[in-house]
């Protein structure tokens, strides 16, 4: 006699998990879904080929509407791609969108950072939410829901017209969205150099360096700081390395609610982003003398350098299995090498989740500051190979 009802039970917990899910992020491709499928696009309205606006360029100076809808919506996919001769082009273009009629975006970065590339050249990957495909596409599938009214803006900071910029941007037009929806945000931020505490070092394990302690994150690099109650769900993190030996000796430490120590500390900065070993450059190497990328769903390092200065390197990790929540407030951070005491340059954006209105962002550092570059911070040169 209990068999039966045990059945039930499971079959009206699955049919109840669908019925909740307007948005379809988690039904089965088979369910049919309720919302009307929408474009926003680049395609020439007049019937000819000017999809990407040859004829209307993007001017120095101008920032230009490219997505202007109305809700209840989720954008679920965005792809760009960008005709220019302007060097560090993915650099000088900065993205931004609004959610709902506010006044300041939610989404501020320099359009290359936001995809990962945040050294201004492009290369190929792929991760679950964002991709770079053959050639110089840009692609990004974060969902992003807004009740009232999305708004998409580019900004063209630098000296040259944009020759042509061509989107599709594909959402979803709902009847309604549940309450406890999250707005996503991402924000730039970058440190060209970090400032580390010394230069009189020549390996990041000499005994002054190793034993310095750091509890509580002072001068920690920040990749974001919200308040709210939201979630963060991952970082883009790009590298170039002013000082030799290892860049990535550092450890996450996020801040939440509000407590003077870290919530959550971790081991160094390859193992935030779930590699090993220096990826390759600690000297204990088994794939010989190549060093290999990779580039999985939730993590990757798929531009990987080597130990001397100058060397580039793009690190992502993504929390999908497990949202960092945060009720009142979050500050996530990570260390410029052991305690903070290497001088490379940081770039990153922040990737998260929250309620509205969302707290000032930091001002976008001036297109001429955007653009990576070496500099003299003393310190080694050299790696240990």
């Amino acid at each position: 006699m209990k068999r039966p009802l045990i059945i039930l039970a499971v079959f009206i917990v699955t049919s109840f998990g669908y019925s909740q899910d307007s948005t379809g992020d988690e039904t089965e491709i088979y369910m049919l879904r309720d919302y009307t499928s929408e474009r926003i696009s680049s395609y020439d309205r007049s019937g000819a080929n000017d999809d990407g606006n040859w004829q209307n360029k993007v001017q120095p100076g101008e920032t230009r509407t490219i997505g202007d809808v109305e809700g209840p919506g989720i954008f679920k996919h965005i792809w760009f791609t960008i005709a220019t001769n302007e060097e560090n082009h993915l650099k000088k273009i900065v993205l931004r969108m609004y959610w709902d009629g506010e006044e300041t975006p939610s989404v501020e970065a320099p359009i290359g950072d936001f995809f990962g590339l945040g050294l201004g050249r492009y290369f190929l990957y792929e991760s679950k939410f964002l991709s770079i495909g053959s050639q110089k596409a840009l692609n990004a599938s974060f969902p992003m829901p807004f009740r009232k009214s999305a708004k998409v803006t580019i900004t063209n900071e630098g000296e040259s017209p944009i020759g042509a910029f061509y989107y599709n941007i594909d959402w979803e037009k709902h009847k309604s969205l549940p309450q406890d929806i999250g707005y996503f945000h991402a924000q730039y931020r970058q440190s060209q150099p970090t400032k580390g505490w010394t230069s009189d070092w020549k390996l990041n394990g000499d005994p002054k360096i190793n034993n310095k302690q750091n509890v509580n994150g002072e001068d920690n690099y920040v990749i974001i700081e919200a308040k709210g109650k939201g979630q963060f769900i991952g970082v883009t993190q790009s590298i170039l390395q002013n000082q030799g030996d290892w860049w990535g000796e550092g450890d996450e430490m996020i801040f939440i609610d509000g407590d003077k120590n870290p919530t959550i500390t971790g081991t160094g900065s390859e193992d935030y982003y779930l590699g090993a070993w220096c990826y390759g450059n600690c000297g204990i190497n088994p794939f010989g003398s190549s060093t290999p990328t990779f580039a999985y769903s939730e993590y990757g390092n798929p531009k990987n350098g080597n130990d001397d200065t100058g060397s580039e390197w793009m690190v992502y990790r993504f929390h999908s299995e497990s949202p960092i929540v945060f009720n009142k407030s979050i500050k996530m951070t990570i260390e410029h090498g052991h305690a903070n005491h290497r001088s490379d340059n940081f770039f990153t954006v922040g990737y998260w989740y929250q309620t509205e209105p969302h707290a000032e962002f930091p001002k976008l550092p001036v297109v001429e500051d955007r653009i990576p570059r070496i500099i003299n911070t003393d310190g080694p040169t050299r790696g240990r190979n």
